[in-house]
């Protein structure tokens, strides 16, 4: 999209140290209705520049082939060093061999698209299937370059037919995991037909997660794209070992903009977008600066017409602007002083790697998103298409 004049948020700016090294003293106040991790912080007063270390994205999806990746790659490169990459493509990555060969399309994709090698790393996973051996969790710990096992409930979200239909059948390779210090990324949500589609996220929270848990004691478990209340509260309270991911859609819109005045389908996603109350709750948890919680975009392309047909496709592109749109989220909550730590410290600690040093640079400087961008030899819609963002990265 094309500049615009430059809008800057009424009130006083009050200079402070730098969000980069330091993010102001805390003060008591009033508490949320959490329990844990749940340090309320002063206000962070409206800034004209934030600078933090750069980025990771833990939850992201870039598709497959030569053309799409080109796209996909060069919008997450642009903000991010690393990424955790999703593996429901077709076929599922399930072995260490399809996930080499993937990662390596995905450099190709890197340097078509103009990055310096080294850039962007992808950190690859693996798909958890019903058949997923000891064996095969020990072969991806001694690759070196997985990261992680994905279970999808089977029919829970694109690509997703080959996933989990019988937890007992899995407790062996997450006992291997835990062993072994692979993290397993969940799809949080049962598949149950007689369960409401925007209650499956509670019901997975209250049924299934206490066993994923109890099954693999020591066992890394991020619960992904969290959209509820329940959700979020259930990382805010679990132990050191449950983490939460937490999406800019679900922190900046809800069913409304879904439904409200006309289906509208590039914000169609799973886990669905929920109630102003779960919005609510999720920026919330924002200012408790919770070390558990992170950066997860589950940013997800599809060609319009995947979406804008008579059975369209779940999934929301957001790769292209998402650093900009968490600064607005957490702006909304009033929880600046934290974005650099969510977006660039907690998941690293989660997953035991070190930040990146590098600096980018957030400025506040009103623009337009497009209309669409290009996804290979087809079009993309992102999210928040045509309208006005705040804030915009510096490169």
């Amino acid at each position: 999209g094309g500049q615009l004049p430059r809008s800057v948020a009424p009130g006083p700016l009050v200079q402070r140290q730098p969000l980069f090294g330091g993010f102001g003293r805390r003060r008591s106040g009033p508490r949320s209705h959490f329990t844990m991790c749940d340090r309320v912080p002063e206000p962070f007063n409206s800034r004209r520049e934030l600078r933090m270390r750069r980025p990771d994205d833990w939850h992201h999806h870039l598709r497959d082939g030569p053309d799409v990746l080109r796209d996909t790659v060069r919008a997450a490169a642009r903000a991010f060093s690393r990424a955790i990459i999703m593996p429901n493509l077709v076929p599922p990555v399930t072995t260490v061999a399809a996930a080499g060969e993937y990662r390596e399309r995905i450099e190709a994709a890197l340097a078509a698209s103009g990055g310096a090698p080294g850039s962007f790393t992808p950190l690859m996973t693996l798909y958890l299937t019903d058949t997923t051996t000891v064996a095969a969790v020990e072969a991806a710990a001694a690759s070196g370059f997985i990261k992680a096992f994905k279970l999808y409930p089977a029919g829970a979200t694109t690509n997703s037919d080959s996933g989990v239909t019988d937890y007992a059948k899995i407790e062996p390779a997450l006992r291997a995991m835990a062993a072994h210090g692979l993290v397993l990324c969940v799809h949080g949500e049962v598949t149950d037909p007689a369960v409401d589609v925007f209650d499956r996220e509670r019901v997975f929270v209250r049924t299934r997660l206490p066993q994923l848990i109890s099954m693999a004691p020591g066992l890394k478990i991020v619960l992904e794209h969290l959209s509820t209340k329940e959700a979020v509260e259930s990382v805010l309270h679990g132990g050191p070992n449950l983490a939460g991911t937490i999406t800019p859609q679900h922190l900046l819109a809800n069913r409304n903009a879904l439904l409200a005045g006309g289906i509208r389908p590039h914000l169609y996603c799973l886990p669905i977008l929920k109630t102003e109350e779960d919005r609510r709750a999720l920026l919330d948890a924002l200012r408790t600066g919770c070390p558990r919680l992170f950066l997860g975009t589950d940013s997800a392309p599809h060609a319009i017409g995947r979406k804008e047909t008579g059975c369209g496709c779940a999934g929301i592109f957001n790769a292209n602007a998402a650093l900009e749109l968490y600064a607005e989220a957490f702006e909304e909550a009033g929880a600046l002083e934290h974005l650099e730590a969510f977006c660039s410290l907690h998941g690293p600690a989660f997953y035991g790697v070190p930040a990146n040093d590098e600096v980018v640079t957030l400025r506040r400087e009103t623009w337009k998103m497009a209309h669409s961008l290009p996804l290979g030899n087809e079009e993309v819609v992102p999210f928040r298409a045509a309208q006005l963002i705040n804030w915009r990265m510096d490169g």
